[in-house]
């Protein structure tokens, strides 16, 4: 009755396993063309906060530069 470490290294082998099934799968039930719009918005938004940044950093150093 004596097995050792035997349970516990088939359980993480098992769960090593289950890992690399579940690899690469997307679990947000999301259509490609749903991915994409939310994407996009995403990105869109990166965009205008970063022209806006540039912007205000522009702003400043006009500013800086008039006094």
């Amino acid at each position: 009755m004596t097995r050792g470490n035997q349970r516990d290294l088939a359980r993480a082998k098992n769960q090593k396993k289950l890992a690399e099934q579940t690899k690469g799968k997307r679990t947000d039930s999301l259509t490609v063309e749903q991915r994409k719009a939310r994407d996009a918005e995403v990105m869109r938004e990166k965009q205008k906060k970063k022209e806006e940044d540039a912007a205000a950093a522009a702003a400043a150093a006009a500013s800086g530069k008039s006094k």
